[in-house]
C-alpha cells in the first residue's frame, strides 16, 4: 500500500481538528479554525475547503414561510449562524394585488473567511462549462462526488466501426457529453434527474435502406437548436471528429419483439412533421428536482422581474396551459391559483400533455421527441393515450423494457474492443458508460407523472 505524504498527514490532522473543535462547545478560542485556512499552502487548504463546502451549497433550500408581520422565520445558514425573516405588508406600488417587503436580517458570521467557501463552491461550478481538460475533469469529479458515478477508462480505440446493416429504425442513441457548454449543462441535468446520459437521438431507415438520425437539439447553420433528421454518415462524422464536448455514445437496439411492433411508416411521418421545428424547452415537469418547488417559485418571481420576456418563454405559457388560462404573467398566475383554492406546488405537479401546442408551434425536448416517435410507432400501445412522454426523463427512457436483453443477439461489433461486456453497445467514448436501471420497466398508465428525483439516491416509488 502506498505511504501517505506529509501534506496528506497534515490535511488529515487539520480535518480531525476541525471536527473536534466543532463538537466541543466549551472551546472559546478568539478565532475559528476555518480562519487559518487562507494562511495555509493551497495544497493543504483547498482539499479541506472542498471537503467542508461544495457546489451544492449554492442551491437554495426551504426553511419556512412568512405570512404575517407577527410570523418570523429563523434559521442557521451556510454563511451566517443567525438569520431572521419577516414580512411587512403594504401597497406602495399601487398594485391591485397589494404588496409588501420581505425583511431578512443576518448576523453572527461563521468566520471572517466564510466567503472563501462560497467562492470555492462557485469555483466548483464554473469549470463545468469550460471547453478545457480542466473542465472535463471537473465534470467527471462533480458526477463522481454528487451522483456516485464511475468513469472507468476503456481500452483503445474509443470508437466502433459500425455496420449500418445491423442498425434498425427505432434503435436508441444515449449520449453523454462531459466538456464545454453542453457538458456543463448535461452534468447539472444528470445530477437533478438521476440520468447517466444527457442527450438522446433515434435511428431511422428509409425505404432504400439508408440510415438517418432523428434528433431534437441539433444545431443548424444559424446556431439554432432545432429538430432535425440527418443522414447517419453526416451525424456520425460530426460526433467522431467535430463535436468538442467529448461525446460518449451508447447504441441501444430494440428487442426483436418490440421491433416487430414498430410502425416505421408512422415513425417517419412524425419525424418529418417535426423536422425544422424548435427544440422544446417550454415544459414544467412534474418530477421533484433537488430544488424544492417553494424555491422554484421564488426564483421564477425574481427572474420574471429581471427578464420578463425570458420568463414568458420559459414557464408562463406552460403554467397558463395548466390553469386553462391565457396570457397571465406570473403574479397573475399566483393570484389565480389562490382564487381556486389551490397552490403553486399543486400547479407544478400537473403533468405536461403531449398534445399541447405553444405560441411558437409544436416543440419537444430531445427525449420527448424520441418517445413521442415511439408513441406514434405503437410501442406504448394499448396504453398510449394514458402516457405523457413529456413527463419522462432520459433515465426513464432507457429504463423502459424496450431494448435487447440477450447479449448473443447484439451485433458482432458491439463492444468489440472492450474487455467488459455491457448489455448495450458503447460506440464512442474514452470512459465506459453506465446506465443504472437499463431495460428494467414495463410501461404503465400515467407512468412517471408523480415521481420524485432527489439526489443522491433518486428513490423512485413503485408505479409513480
Amino acid at each position: 500500500m502506498a505511504s501517505l505524504s506529509s501534506s496528506s498527514y497534515l490535511r488529515i490532522f487539520l480535518l480531525v481538528f476541525f471536527f473536534c473543535y466543532s463538537s466541543v462547545q466549551a472551546a472559546n478560542l478568539p478565532f475559528h479554525p476555518r480562519d487559518v485556512l487562507p494562511l495555509l499552502p493551497k495544497q493543504v487548504s483547498w482539499p479541506i475547503i472542498n471537503y467542508l463546502s461544495s457546489a451544492v451549497d449554492l442551491l437554495p433550500s426551504f426553511v419556512g414561510s412568512v405570512s404575517s408581520p407577527n410570523n418570523t422565520v429563523e434559521w442557521k445558514g451556510a454563511c451566517f449562524y443567525e438569520n431572521t425573516a419577516w414580512m411587512e405588508f403594504h401597497n406602495k406600488s399601487g398594485s391591485e394585488f397589494g404588496g409588501g417587503t420581505l425583511h431578512i436580517k443576518v448576523s453572527n458570521a461563521h468566520s471572517w473567511t466564510w466567503m472563501l467557501g462560497t467562492l470555492e463552491a462557485l469555483w466548483d461550478v464554473f469549470p463545468l462549462f469550460t471547453n478545457t481538460g480542466w473542465g472535463e475533469k471537473s465534470n467527471i469529479a462533480f458526477l463522481e462526488k454528487h451522483m456516485g458515478a464511475s468513469f472507468e477508462e476503456r481500452p483503445q480505440p474509443w470508437y466502433t466501426n459500425i455496420s449500418v446493416d445491423d442498425v434498425h429504425s427505432g434503435d436508441f442513441l444515449a449520449i453523454s457529453k462531459i466538456r464545454g457548454r453542453w457538458g456543463g449543462f448535461e452534468t447539472l441535468e444528470k445530477w437533478v434527474s438521476g440520468a447517466y446520459a444527457g442527450h438522446t437521438a433515434v435511428c431511422l431507415k428509409d425505404s432504400e435502406g439508408k440510415l438517418w438520425v432523428g434528433e431534437s437539439g441539433h444545431e443548424n447553420e444559424e446556431g439554432e437548436d432545432i429538430i432535425a433528421v440527418i443522414p447517419w454518415d453526416e451525424w456520425w462524422e460530426f460526433e467522431l471528429n467535430k463535436d468538442d464536448s467529448d461525446p460518449h455514445i451508447a447504441f441501444l437496439p430494440l428487442h426483436p419483439d418490440i421491433r416487430a411492433k414498430f410502425n416505421e411508416t408512422a415513425a417517419w411521418e412524425y419525424a418529418l412533421s417535426m423536422s425544422g421545428k424548435p427544440y422544446g424547452y417550454k415544459v414544467v415537469n412534474a418530477y421533484e428536482s433537488c430544488v424544492l418547488r417553494v424555491a422554484v417559485a421564488s426564483v421564477m418571481t425574481v427572474w420574471s422581474k429581471i427578464q420578463p420576456e425570458y420568463a414568458a418563454n420559459m414557464w408562463n405559457e406552460a403554467l397558463n396551459k395548466r390553469l386553462g388560462t391565457q396570457n397571465l404573467d406570473l403574479p397573475e398566475i399566483l393570484v389565480e391559483v389562490e382564487k381556486r383554492g389551490s397552490s403553486f406546488d399543486e400547479l407544478l405537479t400537473i403533468p405536461e400533455q403531449d398534445n399541447w401546442t405553444y405560441s411558437d408551434g409544436k416543440s419537444t425536448s430531445c427525449i420527448a421527441f424520441v418517445l413521442e416517435l415511439y408513441k406514434e410507432a405503437g410501442l406504448f400501445d394499448p396504453i398510449s393515450d394514458s402516457v405523457q412522454v413529456t413527463e419522462f426523463t432520459i433515465k426513464d427512457a432507457y429504463s423502459l423494457k424496450f431494448f435487447e436483453n440477450n447479449s448473443s443477439r447484439l451485433p458482432k461489433w458491439c463492444n468489440d474492443a472492450d474487455n467488459v461486456e455491457l448489455p448495450y453497445c458503447q460506440i464512442l467514448g474514452k470512459y465506459r458508460m453506465e446506465l443504472p436501471g437499463y431495460n428494467s420497466m414495463d410501461p404503465y398508465p400515467h407512468m412517471n407523472e408523480r415521481c420524485p428525483s432527489m439526489p443522491p439516491k433518486y428513490y423512485r416509488p413503485e408505479n409513480c
